[in-house]
C-alpha cells in the first residue's frame, strides 16, 4: 500500500501529534500504522490493554477474535470492560469501547473460536497477528498458521506473577527469518501440567504490563522503528521486579520450517495438546417448552447464573447462583428433578452446565435457549 496516499484529517493530525513530533517516528510511521491490519486473538487479560493502546495509537484496521462473554471475575484485569458489559460477547463489547476511544479506525469482529478450519482464512487477511490467548491448542494453531502464511506473530503469556513476550516468525530488513513458537516449545506440556489463569490465578495488573509490551512490539513490527523482540524471549517477574531476556534460535528439527519439515497444513490442536476434542452438547429447552412445563405442572428447579444487579433489574423468580459462585453452592442444586439454568442470552448458562456436568457429575440440567432476553421477548410479543 502507498503510505503517501493515506491522507490524515486535521483532527487526526492533532490526535497523533505526540507521535508525529518524535524525530525517530514521525508522519511516515503514523502512516504505516494507519495502513496496517492487525489481528488480535483474545480480548481478555492481554488483549484488553493491547487493544486499547493499538486503537489509541491509530492502527487503521484491528480484527478481534473472541467467542467468550464478559464475566464479573474478568474485571480485575480485563480493563476493556465494565460491569454493564457482563454477559455480553467480549468481541462486540470491545468494539464499542475501541470505537469510542478512536473513531478514525476500523474494528472487525469475529465472535467465533479460532479453529483449524478458519485460521488460515482469518489470519490471511491481516499483516500482523498478536496472540493474547491462554491455552496451548490456540497458541500452536496461531503459530502454525502464521508460519504457513508468512505472518509475524507477537506472542505473550501470563500466569500468577510472571509474564513473557516475544515476536515469532519475523523477517527482518535483511531478509533473515526469526524463530517461531515451536523453536521455543517443540511440543506442549502434558495436559494439566501448566494451570491456566482460571486455575492458577493471575495478579490483575500483570496482563496490563505484558499486554502493553505486546502492543509496543506490534507497533515496532508495523513501523520498523526500533529493535523488534525477534529471536529473544523477555521474562518479567512482578514480585521481584526482575526481568531476563533469553536468546532463541531457529531449530533444524522444527516440524514447520526446519531442515525436514513434516507439517504443511493445520492439524487437530486439541488432540495434539492431549485435550478433549469435542465438547458434549448441552441439552437445551426453549422458552415455549418452559411454558409447557409450567402449564403442565412439571416439577423442575429454575436457576439464574447472572449477577445480583442483573437479577434485580429483571428476573424469572429463579434461584440466583452467579456463575463465579457455582462451585461453592452445588448443594443448592437439586439432583433429583429437572433443573433449568439460564442467564441473559444463554452463554454463561452453557458454561455453568458444562462446569456442573464435568466437575460435579450433574446429569439433569437444561439450558434455557436465548436466556431471559428470549423469555422477555416472548412475554412482550405473546
Amino acid at each position: 500500500m502507498d503510505h503517501n496516499a493515506l491522507a490524515f484529517s486535521a483532527a487526526e493530525l492533532a490526535r497523533y501529534d505526540r507521535h508525529i513530533i518524535i524525530p525517530e517516528f514521525g508522519l511516515e510511521s503514523q502512516k504505516k500504522l494507519k495502513a496496517a491490519r492487525v489481528l488480535v486473538v483474545g480480548s481478555g487479560g492481554l488483549g484488553s490493554p493491547m487493544l486499547l493502546y493499538l486503537a489509541a495509537a491509530g492502527v487503521g484496521t484491528i480484527g478481534i477474535v473472541d467467542f467468550d462473554v464478559v464475566e464479573d471475575s474478568n474485571l480485575h484485569r480485563q480493563v476493556l470492560f465494565g460491569v454493564e458489559e457482563i454477559g455480553q460477547p467480549k468481541a462486540e463489547a470491545a468494539k464499542r469501547r475501541l470505537q469510542a476511544l478512536n473513531p478514525y479506525i476500523q474494528i472487525e469482529v469475529y465472535n467465533t473460536p479460532l479453529t483449524s478450519a478458519n485460521a488460515l482464512e482469518l489470519i490471511g487477511e491481516y499483516d500482523v497477528v498478536a496472540d493474547g490467548t491462554d491455552n496451548f491448542p490456540t497458541r500452536y494453531l496461531v503459530n502454525d498458521a502464521c508460519v504457513l502464511l508468512g505472518k509475524p506473530n507477537v506472542y505473550a503469556s501470563i500466569l500468577q506473577f510472571e509474564g513473557q513476550v516475544s515476536v515469532f516468525n519475523y523477517r527482518d530488513s535483511a531478509g533473515e527469518l526469526g524463530p517461531n513458537y515451536r523453536d521455543l516449545y517443540a511440543t506442549p506440556p502434558p495436559p494439566g501440567m501448566v494451570p491456566s489463569c482460571a486455575e492458577g490465578g493471575v495478579l490483575g495488573v500483570l496482563p496490563g504490563i505484558i499486554g502493553s509490551l505486546q502492543a509496543l512490539e506490534v507497533i515496532k513490527v508495523v513501523t520498523g522503528v526500533g529493535e523488534v523482540l525477534s529471536g529473544r524471549l523477555f521474562n518479567f517477574d512482578a514480585l521481584s521486579f526482575q526481568s531476563r531476556t533469553f536468546n532463541i534460535k531457529r531449530s533444524s528439527d522444527n516440524p514447520l520450517n526446519g531442515t525436514n519439515p513434516t507439517i504443511d497444513k493445520l492439524i487437530d490442536y486439541e488432540q495434539f495438546c492431549g485435550m478433549p476434542v469435542i465438547e458434549k452438547p448441552v441439552r437445551e429447552i426453549t422458552v415455549a417448552q418452559l411454558h409447557e412445563w409450567q402449564n403442565a405442572g412439571e416439577d423442575f428447579q429454575l436457576i439464574d447464573v447472572r449477577q445480583p444487579d442483573e437479577y434485580a433489574s429483571a428476573n424469572m423468580d429463579a434461584l440466583l447462583l452467579p456463575l463465579d459462585t457455582l462451585q461453592d453452592n452445588t448443594d443448592k442444586i437439586d439432583r433429583h428433578r429437572k433443573v433449568v439454568v439460564h442467564c441473559k442470552t444463554g452463554g454463561r448458562s452453557t458454561k455453568a452446565i458444562r462446569q456442573l456436568e464435568e466437575h460435579f457429575g450433574f446429569d439433569n440440567l437444561y439450558n434455557l435457549k436465548g436466556g431471559i432476553m428470549a423469555y422477555l421477548q416472548e412475554v412482550k410479543t405473546g
